[in-house]
């Protein structure tokens, strides 16, 4: 058990809240002690133009663009990029679409569930409407966008954000208690330099997932159109179920059938053949520690920078879990279909048996960039799909996904490996860029804790 004096200043100043976990809170701390020692501080209601959320209203989601908008949960967000899991929701039934509609260099603030998750919505993400359970942060010429994205995302901010949360089943925040977080003003030259790194960074993400795009599309003329789940009545020939593994179920026989005919008539390779090994990480109990190798579950892993994880092993434990740079992993659980490529930022990182590791071989026909782009497509999606299993949790197994067929455009490889190699250094120095900027924030608060 751990005990605290607190003054009664430090209880009158907010709003009166008498929680422990409030005034015991590892940045709150931080930040009294920065500002006993002369750094001065400003309440993020101060310095930013607007802090709110979208409003509560009923969600009307459809299938087609034409008639909806990409629509961004507050679990999604902080994917590397949120379209590529975006539902579609309905333009006539959304009300307040300027409110829920994301803008340019706006900053997104997870509020339910996992709360303070940070978020700066860059070019690309303009216009895509964003959950209620969002909170928008609307930066004016008081504060450089970059430099509060910066502070929002240390672990000072973070932790303090966790003392604001209300609530025993749902954890929540408030955007007017929100309002009060204590931000610093540090002088103009440091916020600049923060700022320009962000900067930086964001068109960098807004590059990447452009060249990954670029080499997606080159799949774009096998695109399935049947989606996952969706409804849809088909026969499938007694034969066709006993050369497919005897498998009954519905799923796998619709979306293989239309894979396999998308891919009659071109030249294709399996995964397996190309492959040195195909393999999960150990099924076993893991203990937690403070300090060590970073781990990685498969949903943090799809994060646009998945470095900042607060989960740690020993480096006995991170050995069998651990994944190098060049192998692809995709999940074999829960949601199915996600796939990355290890960065360098990542490199022997641990990550969870979910994660499925895929090692191309040095001398296959096809490179791991080119495997990589195939999977992240329409078809390899739908490939990776077509196998899953389970009625309540769906999985995927190594030996499928081994089977896997990957249409081989010898024409197209120099054009895909040079998109993909220059996503993987944009991407990867976009999270360098956003790591030294939070680093240097959070070494000039420790200056302040003498």
């Amino acid at each position: 058990m751990e005990t605290t004096k607190v003054n009664l200043n430090s209880i009158t100043k907010n709003t009166f809240i008498l929680k422990p976990n409030f005034h015991m809170n590892f940045g709150k701390r931080r930040i009294e002690q920065a500002r006993k020692n002369g750094l001065r501080f400003e309440s993020l209601g101060n310095v930013v133009d607007k802090v709110f959320t979208g409003g509560i209203f009923k969600r009307v989601f459809v299938e087609s663009s034409e008639f909806g908008l990409p629509y961004i949960s507050a679990q999604h967000m902080m994917n590397s990029n949120p379209l590529d899991v975006a539902k579609i929701i309905s333009k006539k039934y959304t009300p307040r679409q300027d409110d829920m509609s994301l803008k340019e260099n706006q900053i997104l603030i997870s509020c339910a569930g996992t709360v303070g998750n940070v978020k700066l919505i860059t070019s690309d993400l303009e216009g895509v409407i964003g959950s209620q359970d969002i909170i928008r942060v609307d930066v004016d010429d008081k504060l450089l966008f970059g430099y509060l994205y910066s502070f929002l995302s240390s672990q000072t901010a973070y932790t303090y954000m966790q003392s604001f949360i209300y609530g025993s089943v749902v954890p929540r925040i408030e955007p007017n208690t929100l309002k009060k977080l204590p931000i610093p003003i540090l002088p103009k030259e440091f916020q600049q330099k923060i700022h320009n790194l962000i900067v930086e960074s964001a068109q960098l993400r807004v590059e990447a997932n452009k060249l990954l795009k670029e080499a997606t599309s080159v799949f774009d003329e096998l695109k399935v159109d049947y989606l996952a789940g969706s409804f849809v009545f088909n026969k499938v020939k007694i034969q066709k179920i006993s050369s497919n593994k005897k498998r009954f179920d519905a799923n796998y026989n619709v979306i293989s059938e239309l894979v396999d005919e998308k891919l009659k008539n071109i030249k294709y390779v399996t995964i397996r053949s190309q492959s040195s090994k195909i393999f999960i990480g150990p099924r076993s109990k893991r203990n937690y520690v403070a300090t060590g190798v970073p781990f990685l579950s498969t949903s943090e892993m799809q994060k646009a920078n998945p470095t900042k994880t607060e989960k740690f092993v020993n480096h006995k434990t991170a050995k069998d879990f651990a994944v190098r740079e060049g192998w692809i992993l995709t999940t074999r659980s829960g949601t199915l279909g996600d796939t990355i490529f290890v960065m360098p930022v990542i490199d022997n990182y641990a990550v969870s048996e979910d994660g499925i590791r895929i090692v191309v071989d040095e001398n296959s026909e096809i490179s791991n960039r080119y495997l990589f782009a195939f999977l992240k497509s329409n078809i390899g999606k739908n490939s990776l799909l077509a196998g899953s299993y389970g009625s309540v949790i769906l999985h995927l197994n190594e030996d499928y996904v081994g089977d896997i067929k990957v249409p081989v455009f010898e024409e197209k490889f120099e054009e895909i490996e040079r998109n993909v190699s220059k996503y993987i250094e944009c991407f990867n120095q976009a999270i360098i860029n956003e790591n030294q900027a939070i680093d240097l924030i959070e070494k000039e608060i420790d200056q302040w804790q003498q």
